[in-house]
C-alpha cells in the first residue's frame, strides 16, 4: 500500500497523493552555458526524464534560468548551496522549485529570506538533508553519521520552516549508504506527510550505481514510499532515466516502454545472443510501447521463455524462431534478426 503525502505542485507537474512517481535527473553541464544545459535537458525529456535539476553556484548561472525555462518543457529545480542570495534570485528568475539545505546556507534569517521569498512565488522548497552533511551534535547524539540522526536533522529543518509559516515542503534524506538510506527513508515516511524525493546518493559508475539503485529504491518503493525518483550515477544523465525507469516498470509501478527480457547465454547459444541483446536494447528505446520482447539463445529454455513474451526471436543454429503473442509465426536468418524485430515494432498491433 503507497504511503499518503500531500498533493505539492511543482510548475506543470503535481507529486504526492495517488500521483505517479516521477522521474528526476539532475544535469552535469554548467548551468552558465545555457545552451549546453538546454541541449542536456531536451535530451533527458526525450528519455523520460520529467523534473530537471540544475545547480546554481553563481549569479551567471541564475541568471540564465529564464532562458534554460523557455526553451525546457518539464519543471526546472534551482539546487542551492551556501548562498541564500542564489536562492533568493533563482525564485526572482521563475525557478519552479527550490532544493535547499537550511543547514549549510547561513544564519536562520537566510532560511526565513528564502521561506518568504518561496511563499510570495508560491513554489516549494525541497529540503535536502544528505549523511554528508549531518551535524555535528547529532553524530555525537547517535555515535556516528545513522539513519535516526539524519532524520533528525531532516525533520529539525522542516520544523524550523513550519515555524515560518511555510508546509509547501518536498522532503529528500540521501545517503550512499543503501540500507541506512532505506531505514531512513522509512523512519521519516512515518513522522510527516510531505512527498519524498528518494534516491541513493553517491553510488558510483553505470555498473555499481545501477545495483546499488536497483536495491535501495527497490526497497524503498516496494514499501509504498517514494513520490519523485532520481537513481544517481556518474556519468551521462540519460542513463539515470533508463535505469529509473525500468526501477518502476519492474516494480509494476509504471506502465509503458518495452522490457526486455534476454537469456545469460551459456555453451549451447549458436548464434551472437550478446551483440543481438545489446543492439535490441537500444532499438526498443525508441518505442513507446507496452510489451515484452524476448530473444533467446538455444533450445532449451528459449522457445518456451520465448512464448510468454508478446514479441520474442528463439535462437537456433544461424536461424531463429520469430514468436509472436505466443506463436510461432516464422523461421528467419540471423542476419535479418534486428531489421525483423524493427518491422515487427513499425507496425506492433
Amino acid at each position: 500500500m503507497r504511503r499518503y503525502s500531500r498533493e505539492i505542485r511543482i510548475g506543470d507537474k503535481v507529486i504526492g497523493g495517488n500521483n505517479p512517481i516521477l522521474i528526476q535527473s539532475m544535469t552535469n553541464t554548467k548551468t552558465e552555458d545555457a545552451k549546453a544545459t538546454i541541449s542536456q535537458i531536451l535530451e533527458l525529456e526525450n528519455k523520460g526524464c520529467e523534473i530537471i535539476r540544475v545547480t546554481v553556484p553563481t549569479v551567471e548561472a541564475a541568471n540564465n534560468l529564464p532562458e534554460i525555462k523557455k526553451n525546457i518543457h518539464i519543471p526546472l529545480v534551482a539546487d542551492i548551496h551556501f548562498d541564500h542570495k542564489l536562492a533568493l534570485l533563482s525564485i526572482e528568475k521563475g525557478a519552479d522549485k527550490i532544493r535547499i539545505n537550511p543547514g549549510n546556507i547561513g544564519s536562520i534569517d537566510n532560511v526565513r529570506a528564502v521561506v518568504n521569498e518561496a511563499k510570495m512565488a508560491d513554489i516549494p522548497i525541497r529540503v535536502g538533508v544528505n549523511s554528508g552533511s549531518l551535524e555535528k551534535h547529532l553524530i555525537e547524539k547517535y555515535n556516528g553519521v545513522t539513519a535516526e540522526g539524519i532524520v533528525e536533522s531532516a525533520l529539525d529543518k522542516v520544523h524550523m520552516i513550519e515555524d515560518m509559516g511555510y508546509e509547501n515542503l518536498v522532503v529528500s534524506i540521501k545517503t550512499s549508504d543503501v540500507m541506512m538510506c532505506v531505514k531512513a527513508n522509512e523512519l521519516i515516511a512515518d513522522k510527516m506527510d510531505y512527498p519524498l524525493h528518494i534516491g541513493i546518493t553517491e553510488t558510483g559508475t553505470l555498473y555499481s550505481g545501477n545495483l546499488k539503485s536497483g536495491i535501495g529504491l527497490g526497497l524503498i518503493l516496494s514499501k509504498g514510499i517514494g513520490d519523485t525518483i532520481r537513481v544517481s550515477l556518474t556519468g551521462d544523465p540519460v542513463n539515470e532515466i533508463i535505469s529509473a525507469k525500468t526501477i518502476l516498470r519492474t516494480l509494476g509501478l509504471r506502465k509503458g516502454g518495452i522490457e526486455l527480457v534476454s537469456c545469460p547465454t551459456c555453451g549451447r547459444t549458436k548464434i551472437d545472443l550478446i551483440s543481438l541483446a545489446t543492439e535490441v536494447e537500444k532499438l526498443i528505446a525508441n518505442y513507446d510501447l507496452d510489451i515484452k520482447v524476448a530473444v533467446m539463445g538455444c533450445v532449451v529454455n528459449g522457445p518456451g521463455e520465448a512464448k510468454e513474451a508478446d514479441l520474442a526471436i528463439a535462437g537456433g543454429i544461424g536461424e531463429g524462431l520469430l514468436i509472436k503473442h505466443g506463436e510461432i509465426v516464422g523461421k528467419i536468418k540471423e542476419s535479418e534478426f534486428l531489421s525483423t524485430l524493427k518491422a515487427e515494432l513499425d507496425h506492433w498491433s
